[in-house]
């Protein structure tokens, strides 16, 4: 039996007026062909696994060549033969485990080292090549081998058996290259992203291992400023100096969640060089209202994932608004018992808003973001606004003080 009925292989007689077409037998036969290698062609842009492809391409292959066999082997080039990776027709013992020569002496091998396809319809009387041992026992009477490759060179063959009589002819060969670019092509593909994912990887690894240092060297700087505040003899300068403990404690907590986000990133779960803002905002006002018992410290922040240069301008400016809340808000003489503290982050239409209030004293009369010259905190929240690219207003609502930071999600 021939994968193109015998009858569809007539000469086309002298008085033919198309001499050149295909009777329609093997018209629909070749049309059928091409609908199964556009199938497999979705199957090949979308697929990541390359054994999966692999067998998908034997099935759909001795689906189109009507044959009984089909074979899919990877060149082993340490070994210098071929490996039955997939196939149809063939039994367990043979998937995975059987060899061919790869080898000049065989189809197979034939084509693999000269990257000519290979037709075989009378494997008994070949004078060319040997039959492979596996082939024999199968009893094999014809082959049909065309090279799969990519830019490394030959991945290996897909090759087509069969027990019965029959012709493949050269136009089997078209249909069959088709499969085997497909397959190189996807194989390529899968080669390239397994490189950059191992890349990325090790970006990944060498990124935590920087944030890591940074984070222990910006605790030593934390530590050192709080001995010398300790030491100090000025209360304004140890006030300066806790300040500056403070804001550099902000920023060792983004490296610190960086450093720790590295697994998540491994998973596919998160970006490398992004952060969480909302534990990120919760652990630093945990750490500010542990310097503060006589307050009470809120924070409520939704998840948003976001770069760590966006994420240190806002945590650098709550930790300023927080400080000087617990500076200012709620003097002891009026508020013997402290009072609350709120940080809030949450979406708000195309970005993100930031708002830290409290039920205190409420800002001096006159008070203007702006004009706020005379305080360290305040120019360093405007320059932190503005470094953002976002609008920091104070609008009035009740008791207290109240800030609300409006900043683009993309910088």
């Amino acid at each position: 039996m021939s994968a193109v009925p015998e009858q569809a292989r007539v000469e086309p007689s002298p008085t033919d007026p198309n001499p050149g077409a295909l009777p329609p037998a093997e018209l629909d036969f070749r049309l059928r062909q091409q609908a199964i290698l556009s199938e497999f062609g979705v199957e090949a842009l979308r697929g990541t696994d390359v054994d999966r492809l692999l067998q998908r391409a034997a099935e759909l292959c001795a689906q189109g060549m009507g044959a009984e066999f089909c074979k899919a082997l990877e060149y082993l080039r340490g070994e210098d033969t071929l490996l039955v990776r997939a196939g149809v027709g063939w039994g367990p013992e043979v998937l995975g485990q059987a060899r061919v020569g790869a080898d000049l002496a065989s189809p197979a091998g034939y084509a693999l080292k000269t990257g000519r396809p290979v037709i075989s319809n009378h494997l008994a009387q070949e004078t060319r090549f040997r039959t492979p041992q596996l082939m024999a026992e199968h009893g094999i009477r014809r082959a049909i081998n065309v090279l799969i490759e990519n830019r490394d060179g030959a991945f290996g063959v897909l090759e087509v058996d069969d027990t019965r009589e029959g012709v493949f002819a050269e136009a089997d060969i078209a249909f069959m290259q088709g499969f085997a670019n497909l397959l190189g092509g996807a194989i390529e593909r899968q080669r390239t992203e397994s490189l950059l994912r191992a890349a990325l990887s090790r970006q990944d690894l060498l990124a935590r291992e920087m944030s890591h240092r940074v984070k222990n060297s910006l605790a030593i700087v934390a530590s050192l400023l709080a001995l010398q505040a300790r030491a100090a003899d000025s209360e304004a300068v140890q006030a300066a100096l806790s300040d500056a403990r403070s804001r550099v404690e902000a920023i060792a907590g983004v490296h610190d969640q960086l450093w720790r986000q590295g697994d998540k990133v491994a998973e596919g779960e998160g970006v490398p060089g992004e952060i969480d803002l909302a534990p990120f905002l919760e652990k630093l006002v945990a750490n500010l209202a542990s310097g503060a018992p006589g307050h009470r410290l809120v924070c409520t922040a939704e998840p948003q994932r976001m770069s760590a240069d966006r994420a240190i301008p806002i945590g650098l400016l709550v930790n300023e608004l927080v400080t000087n809340a617990l500076k200012y808000a709620y003097p002891a003489e009026t508020f013997p018992d402290g009072g609350e503290i709120r940080v809030r982050a949450e979406r708000h239409l195309d970005g993100l808003a930031v708002e830290v209030g409290d039920d205190g004293v409420g800002l001096p009369a006159g008070f203007e973001i702006g004009r706020a010259s005379r305080s360290l905190g305040m120019r360093v929240v405007g320059s932190l606004a503005r470094q953002l690219g976002g609008k920091l207003a104070t609008p009035p609502e009740g008791r207290g003080a109240r800030f609300r930071l409006e900043v683009p999600l993309e910088g």
